[in-house]
């Protein structure tokens, strides 16, 4: 009959080779502390910007980082940039209201990609037969092998 299994032992956090869990590192070591705190600030900060920001602002904005009282705000696009440096003095103000320390705030470009869901499908163009016989026409007129007739008769053979 085959020994039955060992019996775990009882949780002992001193035992040689034992792992801790990510919350009991976080929780030991005090520079996590000031990390978990600046994480809490960005959080809040997050919240007051989506308070104060038009709807269509939202989905392409994020605070990225506070350091020395400066709000680093990211923008998906240039012009969700430009519209957020012209409400800057605007939300540094409440951001001081709410009893953060901003001294100012700085608008950077990050475009992130795109889910794949919202990414429009490619809508398949065909050509004309007048098209088609127009570019036939040219292909043959062109030197053998030359680049251009070769991206020609590639257009002509995917449409």
């Amino acid at each position: 009959m085959p020994a039955p299994p060992p019996k775990p032992r009882p949780y002992n956090s001193a035992r040689p080779g034992f792992r801790r869990s990510l919350k009991d590192h976080l929780d030991a070591a005090a520079g996590f502390d000031r990390l978990a705190e600046q994480a809490n600030r960005l959080r809040r900060l997050q919240t007051l910007l989506d308070a104060a920001l038009p709807a269509h602002l939202l989905p392409g904005t994020h605070i990225a980082n506070i350091k020395h009282g400066k709000v680093v705000i990211h923008a998906d696009s240039g012009a969700v940039a430009v519209k957020l440096r012209q409400l800057a003095p605007r939300l540094a103000e409440g951001f001081c209201q709410q009893g953060h320390e901003v001294t100012g705030i700085e608008v950077r470009v990050q475009a992130r990609r795109r889910l794949a869901a919202g990414v429009r499908a490619k809508n398949p163009r065909t050509l004309s037969l007048q098209s088609k016989q127009t570019l036939t026409s040219l292909a043959s007129g062109l030197e053998e092998g030359s680049p251009i007739r070769r991206a020609v008769e590639k257009l002509l053979r995917n449409h």
